[in-house]
């Protein structure tokens, strides 16, 4: 027989161990010696020291739920209240028991979190909401656009409320978003409608023009003409396409006119060539507006100086394209400038770009997520081709981000 303070082997092999409840059975030895059995049992002791030691450290300082614990001390109790093992298990209940408290502080804890996150979402989701509302009212269609895609960035990153709740304000927000790009839509629509008719209004002008081009009414015609300019110029400009293509035929039906005329007026040749010495004169002072710096400044410049242009008169027929061509060289680089200037302000086609990049962006973060998924799932097959369709769509970013730096973004 052997035996020590926490437990005993009888004669027969029986196993035992001192509990504050009196002596419980631990289980039956046959193998050696006594005192090699109550060693095999007391090292299972240890090993339950060891595990509810190991448990308390990953409960201090791990992120461990409280389920998962609870589920770990009751796995490690089951064992000590089945006494197979030699040792203080008073001193491991009471241990395990300080655990629970632990593992109870904690949920109550995460509880008292959880409801402060949920709080903090729902006042941050409410605020985005009542922005998104102010912001579907805006006529800035830029700034509010990127406001809003923005907004939609940050409540993404938002933790969920209750199903209610969440659906409630986002249906909010969606309807401000929506009622947002109808405005929108809804405007540039009116602007493409204003182009429309700037076309019909043109396409009249240019019949006109064409109508004149062989009158030998030399007066009338001409102020007909300068009427019709002016016209021109109130209309507004037509869809890109077309604008060229009319404004050609406009002044090339002038041209027919007042080649006409010039050719009747030779004999103004004197005069004539006055007027040549007076518009090279201001074909040089035009061409010092290029390069266009200041473009506002320029167009005025170009203005003043093509009213002086156009009370000179004609100049001889034969010296005619060239000075003339010099002026429209300047013209034609102010009107370059002007659609330069055009495109990089044009909020539809700006709008349009950043939908695109948005659009590529959003695909991007959701393909590296995906794979980083996959990695950390072991299955690298499903991440390789993620990856490659990844680098594909981060080269269209690429260019579409590079299209968007022309709008000066």
């Amino acid at each position: 027989m052997s035996s020590d303070p926490w437990g005993r082997v009888d004669e027969t092999g029986t196993v035992y161990v001192r509990t504050a409840d009196g002596e419980q059975v631990v289980g039956s030895w046959q193998a050696g010696t006594p005192d090699e059995a109550l060693a095999y049992f007391e090292r299972k002791y240890e090993g339950l020291v060891v595990e509810i030691g190991l448990l308390e450290k990953r409960v201090k300082t791990t992120d461990l739920s409280a389920k998962d614990a609870q589920t770990a001390i009751d796995h490690i109790r089951e064992q000590v209240d089945a006494h197979h093992a030699v040792g203080d298990l008073a001193a491991l209940k009471v241990r395990l028991d300080k655990l629970v408290a632990t593992v109870d502080a904690r949920r109550e804890e995460r509880k008292v979190q959880r409801a402060k996150q949920s709080d903090e979402a729902r006042h941050s989701k409410e605020a985005l909401v009542v922005e998104a509302e102010e912001l579907a009212q805006s006529d800035q269609w830029r700034a509010a656009g990127e406001r809003l895609r923005a907004l939609v960035d940050t409540w993404k990153g938002l933790p969920r409320l209750d199903r209610k709740s969440d659906d409630e304000l986002w249906h909010r927000f969606s309807h401000a978003r929506s009622a947002f790009s109808k405005r929108r839509k809804a405007h540039f629509a009116s602007l493409d409608a204003q182009r429309e008719e700037a076309r019909k209004t043109k396409e009249k002008l240019v019949a006109e023009a064409e109508s004149l081009s062989g009158s030998a009414d030399w007066g009338p015609t001409a102020a007909r003409y300068r009427e019709l300019m002016a016209d021109w110029k109130a209309a507004g400009r037509a869809q890109r396409e077309h604008e060229d293509d009319l404004w050609n035929r406009f002044r090339g039906a002038q041209d027919v006119f007042f080649a006409a005329r010039g050719s009747v007026f030779a004999e103004r040749d004197a005069e004539q060539t006055e007027n040549l010495k007076l518009k090279e004169e201001l074909v040089e002072e035009a061409e010092k507006l290029v390069p266009v710096g200041d473009l506002k400044a320029a167009r005025a410049a170009f203005r003043s100086i093509n009213e002086r242009w156009e009370a000179i008169g004609h100049v001889p027929r034969d010296a005619r394209p060239k000075v003339e061509g010099r002026m429209h060289a300047v013209e034609r680089a102010l009107q370059e400038s002007e659609e330069t200037e055009w495109r990089r302000t044009n909020p539809e086609a700006r709008a349009r770009a950043e939908g695109l990049t948005g659009q590529l962006q959003a695909a991007v973060d959701k393909l590296q997520g995906q794979i980083e998924a996959a990695r950390s799932a072991g299955n690298t097959a499903k991440a390789d081709k993620l990856q490659r369709e990844l680098d594909g769509r981060q080269a269209l970013l690429d260019q579409a981000l590079k299209g968007l730096q022309e709008f000066g973004g």
